[in-house]
């Protein structure tokens, strides 16, 4: 009985001892299925970033803006095309590749350091025609024309150009003396630089322009030589405006004197005009006068008379007076000659009928 009940105990301990092992296995396949499931969600949510982050990658690289000094270049699949009007455009990302190229005029230095205006004095150290020493700083200005050969002719057109203006420049200091270099001939030496550069430029045929060169400062190496070439300009300049303010006299004096002379000429001419009306009157009168005459001499002179005496005496007065010495009347001797005359014509009308009759 003892043995039978050990049996029973053992096979209950061996019973519930496997069914606790069941349960730890069951436990551990649960929680194996429970990583799984975890690993699985983690898998799938890093997927969905990663699928998100890929879609806005490919939105946000397939719209760009193009502002109105640039133009952009857009190669599919090595084959460029140029786009120029700005706005929003669309590309295809990693099949369409995109660089931008400014339209606006840019440029460079030669001779210094244009962001901090330092002297370059292996750039700007030049030996002129007459083997003297110059100090010459330029700016350059240049803009693309072409943003395809820009990009693909050359690998730094930039730097072509740059090094084409250095080289024609130290050609071109070298065919001037110092005078010309530093004072007198700027003008002419950028014109020469520019239209080397730009020939140049035309054989290159690098998408990229010169618009402008220009010399920024140009002084010897010494002070003391700076000091008399500047001495020689501020005598140049003063020349110059002396010889403008001389000029200027004269453009202001010649017009005036011109204008004075004929002003002159004009009233001599009338003057002459009037001397000459007034004498060919006189003759006229003249000779009416003496048609006159010719006709009533007595009358005639009788009317010269009174006429002379009005012009020398204008305010004389005729006194008439009787033979016993009283005074009869006052007249003035326009009133006197005017009855004089009349009674002459009268007369002299009667003389010429009584003539006629006779």
């Amino acid at each position: 009985m003892e043995f039978q009940k050990k049996n029973q105990e053992q096979a209950f301990t061996d019973a519930q001892t496997g069914e606790d092992t069941a349960n730890q296995e069951n436990g551990q396949k649960a929680g194996r299925k429970r990583k799984k499931f975890q690993a699985g969600k983690a898998g799938r949510v890093a997927i969905g970033i990663l699928v998100a982050l890929a879609a806005v990658y490919l939105i946000g690289g397939s719209v760009y803006t193009l502002k109105e000094n640039e133009y952009a270049v857009v190669t599919t699949f090595g084959v460029p095309s140029i786009v120029g009007e700005p706005g929003i455009h669309v590309r295809i990302p990693v099949i369409q590749q995109m660089a931008r190229v400014p339209k606006t005029i840019n440029g460079f230095s030669v001779g210094y350091d244009k962001d901090t205006g330092e002297s370059i004095d292996s750039e700007s150290f030049m030996i002129t025609r007459d083997y003297n020493f110059v100090n010459v700083d330029f700016y350059a200005e240049y803009r693309v024309t072409d943003p395809m050969k820009y990009l693909y002719h050359s690998e730094d057109p930039v730097a072509i150009l740059k090094m084409l203006t250095q080289s024609y420049i130290r050609d071109t200091i070298g065919l001037y003396d110092v005078d010309s270099v530093i004072t007198t001939g700027k003008n002419e030496i950028q014109a020469s630089i520019k239209e080397k550069i730009m020939q140049r430029l035309d054989v290159e045929d690098i998408g990229i322009q010169l618009v402008n060169i220009t010399i920024q400062d140009a002084e010897p190496p010494t002070t003391e030589v700076i000091d008399a070439f500047k001495n020689v300009e501020n005598a140049k300049q003063g020349k110059e405006t002396s010889i403008n303010k001389a000029n200027q006299k004269r453009n202001e004096d010649i017009p005036a004197a011109r204008a004075k002379v004929d002003e002159t000429l004009k009233n001599a001419n009338a003057q002459a005009q009037e001397r000459v009306n007034e004498a060919k009157g006189q003759v006229s009168r003249l000779n009416e006068l003496y048609e006159e005459y010719k006709k009533y001499p007595l009358i005639t002179k009788q009317r010269m008379f009174y006429e002379t005496m009005e012009d020398i005496l204008p305010d004389m007065k005729v006194i008439i007076t009787k033979s016993d010495g009283s005074t009869q009347t006052m007249l003035p001797l326009e009133s006197f000659a005017d009855i004089s005359v009349t009674d002459a014509n009268g007369a002299a009308q009667t003389g010429g009928t009584t003539d006629e009759k006779n």
